[in-house]
């Protein structure tokens, strides 16, 4: 089962798999040396940790994702709507609109999306 909350440190080597893949493990060794400061052992320490909970695979020293980016946001905020709201997404934008007006556009938007889903 895939953990759908990653710590800051987990993120940022998130993003620079999802930016970056697929990537060689030496390729990532030497981004997060570059762009986190990290040694191997803590770059190899986070991808196992990461793949271990589902969300990329180090196959044959390749690296990629399982879950995109946006499938793991998607999860991540339909997690959170259940825990929070009860998985009641009106809830949700009732507390979201509570302390924030949304603008036209926006209102747009999610018409858009609602008429989408009726058709």
């Amino acid at each position: 089962m895939v953990e759908y909350r990653l710590g800051a440190m987990e993120t940022k080597f998130a993003e620079i798999m999802w930016n970056n893949e697929p990537i060689t493990s030496g390729e990532l060794v030497k981004l997060c040396e570059i762009e986190l400061s990290w040694k191997k052992s803590t770059t190899y320490t986070m991808l196992r940790r990461l793949c271990e909970r589902g969300i990329f695979q180090n196959k044959n020293g390749i690296v990629f994702s399982l879950l995109s980016k946006e499938e793991f946001n998607a999860l991540q905020s339909e997690k959170f709507v259940e825990e929070t709201f009860d998985g009641s997404l009106p809830q949700f934008l009732a507390a979201f609109t509570l302390r924030r007006k949304l603008s036209k556009k926006e209102i747009d938007e999610l018409q858009k999306l609602i008429d989408g889903y009726r058709g």
